[in-house]
Order: C-alpha cells, then structure tokens, then sequence
C-alpha cells in the first residue's frame, strides 16, 4: 500500500478531525479556571460543555442531508469559519451567558465537522485503502484528544480564557481546503422523497442496524464506565491526582493509536468481523478487571485494553458504514452515526449512574460489560465482513 498519510487530502481530513475535537479537549482543564474567573458553580460549569455539545444532538441529521445534496466543501468551510469565528469570541466572554450563547453558536460551526471527516475519507478512498485511511485518522483523533488537554492546562495558566485562542487554528485551515483541497462530490439526483426513501432503505438493512448499534454500546461504555466512573475510581479508592488520572486515560489514548495506525494490514489479514470481535473481547476484559485492580498500577492494563478496543472497533465500524452507503447518501449514514454516538454521549451517565445507586462501582462496570457482550453477539451474528467498493 502507499503511503496514505503523506496524501495532501487527507492530510486537510486530518486538520477537520482535530479541530472537531478541539472544542471540548481543549478547554478541559481550564474548567475550574473558567468557574472562578465567571463565578460559575460546579452545577452551573457543566452547561459549557452541553452549550458547545447541543447543536450536534439538533442538526445531526440535517447536516447529513446538507453535505449530501449541497456538497461537502460548501458545508465544510463556513462551518470551520463559524466555528473558528465565535470559538475565538469566547475569549471575550465575561459574564456565564455571554459565554453560552458563544459556546452554542461556536457548536453550531462544529456539528458538521464530525460527520464530513469520515464522509470525507469515504469519497476520498476506497477498497483497502479506505479502511487503512480511516485508522489514520483514528490515530490522529487518539493524538488529539490526549494532546489538547496538554496545550489547553498550558494555555489557562495564562488565564482561563486562553485555550479559545486555540479556534483560530481552523481559519487558515478552512482558506487551505477552500483553495487546495480537491475532493469528490456527490451528484444530487431524484427529488428529495426519493433521496429520504433511498437512504432509510439502505439503513433499515441488518448489516447498517448492527453496525449503528455498535456505535451506540461502544459510547454508552466511553462515556459511562471510563470518562464517568473511572476517574472516581482512581480518586477514591487510590487517592489518584487530577495528573495521574490523566496519565492513564493518556495510556488508552496511545494504545487506541497505535491500534488504529494498523487497522490497514490487520483487517486485510484478519477481516473485519475478527477485529470487531477482538474489540469486544477487550471491551469485556477492562470491564472485569479495572474495579478489581489492587492497586493503581494494575489499573493500566485494562486500560490499555480498553485503547485497543477503540482503535479496532471505531475505525472499522466506519468504514463499514461508509462502505456500504453510496456516495449520494453517505452523509446522512454518518449524520445518523454521529446522532447515535452523541446519544449515548447523554444518556450513558444517567443509565450508569442508576447502575451506581443500585450496586455501587461493580455495577457500572458489569453494566459495561453487558455492552461488551452485546457487541460480542452483533459481530458474530449479524455484521458480514463488507466487501470493499468505491
């Protein structure tokens, strides 16, 4: 295979990647700064978060549409601009709902961004190099969001408001694609009645719903066992700093890379269905064994398990999906993808946290591990390794 990541277009997917994980890992550590420099209480610092993240959850759907009816780069570059334009308003804030507003409209900018990288890749590539250039941009993903946080605590030691300089990155990163980026179109056809019916078919199939159910148990396990209740863990029961827990969670992250850098010559040499199924053998090994571990140490290879999970699983899920819808429908298959993904980004701590009421830390890890086991049963009995196509 050549090398793919050395392509000057997916080199500019790269840069959409990054800046649609900016605007959460970014601003990270600067959470407790930003509650003391706005008088924000612990309830209140969580709504800017959900401000930024809201507008995904709203116009997922339509953004899929958009990017397949009106094209992608007419979508991509405004929205770099939007998001780069009241990202950088932000540092200006100084009251809370000031911010918010910021935050929300910045949010708009950054909800088609999450959908067109993986659409991207899709039109961009095909056959085995698809899947290889979807582990690529995995990597660099994992690299993105454990490396952030880093540049976002150095930023807010200038102050809290430091890390939204960080948004300015992707005005000249939308310039470059506008002018440099040369990437296949979808060609609108039909009335929009026959695009809506083309497009539920194609998700209605028992391959699509599997692989759409995957996303949802593998986020339900991120958002729930490891961002929620992992953290506590390693706080309560081994009196673990804000700076250690970063270093395990940074663990995953680099493992999930590592991973997802060979997804190209492991899925021609394993298939599919094989990586899937070995994602979710090590989903359910860090869900056995990181409440059980005795000490802080033995916390890091259920970690690192759960980092290989992710690097198997999410890449090859998308390019599965991408695979198997067409050119003219791709973006809604990813829109949906994403409105799944950001579901289970909101429900997965509430469904935890009654798991933690009821029986404590092992009940939310068992609960992970029932997600586990449910991806276990999807890819042995209704995914199909998908045969490669343009």
């Amino acid at each position: 295979m050549r090398r793919l990541y050395l392509d000057r277009n997916l080199q500019y997917v790269f840069g959409v990647t990054l800046m649609a994980v900016l605007g959460v890992s970014s601003i990270i550590p600067a959470l407790p700064d930003i509650m003391k420099g706005l008088h924000l209480s612990a309830v209140q610092i969580g709504l800017v978060i959900s401000a930024f993240t809201l507008p995904g959850v709203i116009f997922s759907p339509l953004v899929g549409i958009m990017a397949d009816r009106m094209g992608r780069k007419i979508l991509l570059v405004p929205s770099l601009f939007v998001f780069s334009g009241f990202g950088f308003a932000c540092f200006f804030a100084r009251t809370m709902d000031q911010l918010l507003i910021l935050r929300f409209f910045q949010g708009i900018g950054a909800a088609p961004l999450g959908v067109l990288y993986s659409t991207m890749i899709g039109d961009l590539f095909s056959g085995a190099e698809r899947g290889q250039a979807m582990g690529y941009n995995a990597s660099v993903l994992a690299m993105g969001t454990a490396g952030y946080p880093a540049i976002g605590g150095v930023l807010a030691l200038l102050g809290w408001n430091y890390p939204f300089l960080l948004p300015l990155l992707a005005i000249p990163l939308g310039l470059a694609i506008l002018f440099f980026m040369h990437t296949p179109e979808p060609k609108k056809s039909g009335s929009l009645k026959e695009y809506f019916a083309a497009a539920l078919a194609r998700m209605k199939t028992r391959e699509a719903m599997a692989l759409f159910a995957t996303t949802l148990l593998t986020f339900i396990i991120l958002y729930g066992p490891l961002i929620t209740y992992l953290p506590l863990l390693l706080s309560h029961r081994f009196s673990a700093s804000p700076a250690t827990i970063g270093l395990v969670f940074l663990a995953a992250s680099g493992f999930t890379g590592l991973a997802s850098f060979q997804l190209g010559r492991l899925t021609q040499r394993f298939g599919q269905r094989t990586l899937l199924t070995a994602a979710a053998i090590f989903y359910g090994l860090c869900m056995i064994f990181t409440p059980h571990a005795p000490t802080l140490l033995l916390t890091i290879p259920p970690v690192i398990c759960f980092g290989l999970a992710q690097g198997l699983n999410i890449p090859t899920v998308m390019t599965m999906l991408t695979t198997i819808a067409p050119m003219e429908q791709r973006g809604a298959f990813m829109a949906a993808n994403g409105l799944l993904l950001r579901l289970a980004q909101t429900v997965a701590p509430m469904v935890m946290g009654g798991l933690y009421a009821l029986g404590g830390m092992d009940a939310v890890f068992w609960g992970g591990f029932a997600c586990a086991l449910a991806i276990l049963v999807l890819a042995r009995f209704y995914i199909v390794n998908i045969n490669p196509a343009p």
